[in-house]
């Protein structure tokens, strides 16, 4: 009687967290950004059309976060500065690009701060994803072909 009366109450406890337990194994993915870029310069607008204000032009593989996509082929995107805009979806590539967000990044050969140096990156410059690399680092690659390993630290769009 008495392991009974403790199956129910571990299982009304059970029933009681299980919702949190579900939600904390799903909430990664719920967490889980999706970056995107610019295919080619693109708009950013106040509301979801053309006839709306006119916020800012964004340069080819600016990276944007994105925020919600409607079907009116409009979606709401967060940029680096964590402006909030409009943007129409056909202007969005699913290319990962990452942007420098250090006054210069250093890219290296290796994942470790004592590699060699392979380049630098201004700030502002827009540096294709790659992969990513062990915790802290990331992989990325140059549009004139350099390639290296940056610390997350130094860019957005992770």
């Amino acid at each position: 009687m008495l392991r009974r009366l403790a199956n129910r109450r571990c299982n009304n406890r059970l029933m009681r967290v299980a919702p949190w337990i579900a939600l904390l194994a799903i909430a990664p993915a719920a967490w889980g950004l999706d970056f995107r870029s610019a295919a080619e310069p693109a708009v950013l607008y106040e509301a979801p059309s053309a006839k709306s204000t006119k916020l800012l032009v964004i340069a080819r593989q600016t990276p944007v976060e994105l925020i919600v996509s409607n079907p009116d082929g409009w979606s709401k995107v967060r940029d680096a500065k964590g402006a909030l805009a409009w943007i129409e979806t056909r202007m969005l590539s699913p290319r990962r690009t990452l942007l420098v967000k250090a006054d210069k990044a250093q890219i290296f050969t290796r994942p470790d701060d004592k590699a060699e140096l392979a380049f630098e990156a201004e700030k502002d410059v827009a540096l294709d994803w790659v992969e990513s690399g062990p915790s802290g680092w990331v992989r990325v690659k140059h549009r004139d072909g350099q390639g290296g390993f940056v610390r997350v630290t130094q860019v957005w769009g992770l």
